[in-house]
Parts: C-alpha cells; structure tokens; sequence
C-alpha cells in the first residue's frame, strides 16, 4: 500500500514508529498495523468479560457493605471516600441527560472502568478491601492482598484503554501474552468456570501465533536477501 496514501488516512505521526521498525519497507508496515489491529480485536472478548464481572462482583460486595444497591447515593460520604463522588455525580449525569431514570444498574454499567480500578488504591484500603476481598472468593487466601488485586486491575486497565483508544500493542507480544493470562487470572479469581466458555471465543493465542509467524517469516526473507 502507498505510504502517503497510508499517512493520509491514518496519519504520518501514527504510522511514524510501524515505518521506522521495518526499516521503511511500506508493504511491512501495513502488515504490521493490521497485525495490531488483529491483536487489539483479539483481545476484546476476554477484556469485556473481565470488565463486566470485575463491575458487577465489586458491586455485589458494595451492596452487601452499605446494605442497598444504591450504595452511590452515600459512598461519597463515607469517610475517606469522597473522591469518589466526582464520578458518581458524572454516570448519574449522563444518565439523565438520555432522559433515563438513574438506577443501581444504569449507574453500575455507566461508571467507567476507571472507577473500578481506584477502588483498590491504597487510599481507600481502610474503608474498602475488608468487603471488597470478597469479590475474589477464587484468589488464594496468602494472595489476597489489597497490592495483588491492585496490580492485576491495573495491568488490565492499562491494556483495555490502548485497545480501545487504538493505540499500538503489537511491539512487545511478550508482554502482551502476559497481561493477556493477567486478563484470564482476573476473571479466574472472580469465576473460574467462565474460562472454558471464554476460551471458545478468544482468538488472542491464534492471532498472536499467526502474528509472531508472519515476522519470523519476514526476518528470514531480510536474512536471505544480506
């Protein structure tokens, strides 16, 4: 594919570093940007199960604490929570500006994953982990530590927002296999059963075999042309 036509619709910044690591060989970088597109769509189904029963598990347990699905309405009271509130008052705003009635599941899947995530910050470990643990009844108890679930959360965040803000992946697939099983261990901690199922629709090993083939292949065609 032509490298203008390419900077056009993708931009010259974006594409800079993909040029740059296949020594310019146009044909390469543009396999090499579907090889992270490939990757980035491989990996949504086990990020969307991850964030979904990551939501849903922390508000099981954020019920049974403030003894009402509606625990939003008074979190931010609560002694060293009211950081928390800013976000609450957002979801419950969005909410109502799609002329929606805000209610404990309109407010659970609106709050973004963000959210979530700060929930296992040191800051909040006096007035959260004691319940919150309980979201993980499969992490092993010597594990189950505020830092370890901090952690993980946060390796998986940092991964769902470069795939779903578009950003590259594809330059350390080592790395990207690992917050892939960090992704799977989430889920395992909070529902081991829904690994099997998972695994029917993640395509992230295949793509990620076929991706690490394709430059195995392409370095041996370099070798063979020195």
């Amino acid at each position: 594919m032509d490298k203008k036509y390419m900077e056009r619709l993708f931009s010259a910044g974006r594409l800079a570093r993909f040029y740059e690591v296949v020594r310019h060989d146009t044909d390469e970088a543009a396999a090499l940007y579907a090889g992270n597109i490939q990757l980035s769509e491989s990996l949504y189904p086990s990020l969307a199960v991850a964030e979904v029963t990551l939501r849903n598990t922390i508000h099981r347990q954020l019920t049974y604490l403030f003894q009402t699905a509606d625990w939003y309405q008074s979190i931010g009271r609560q002694p060293g929570l009211s950081s928390l509130q800013s976000s609450i008052d957002k979801a419950q705003e969005h909410i109502r500006d799609r002329r929606e009635t805000v209610s404990a599941d309109k407010v659970v899947a609106e709050l973004n994953f963000g959210f979530w995530v700060t929930l296992f910050n040191k800051a909040y470990e006096t007035a959260l982990w004691k319940q919150l643990r309980l979201a993980f009844p499969h992490l092993p108890k010597p594990e189950r530590q505020r830092g370890t679930v901090s952690a993980v959360v946060n390796a998986v965040r940092i991964l769902r927002n470069r795939v779903y803000h578009n950003e590259p992946i594809c330059w350390q697939l080592r790395t990207l296999q690992e917050q892939h099983a960090q992704t799977l261990q989430l889920i395992g901690w909070i529902e081991p059963q829904l690994l099997p199922w998972l695994s029917a629709i993640d395509r992230f090993p295949a793509v990620l075999q076929a991706e690490q083939a394709r430059r195995a292949a392409y370095q041996a065609k370099l070798a063979d042309n020195q």
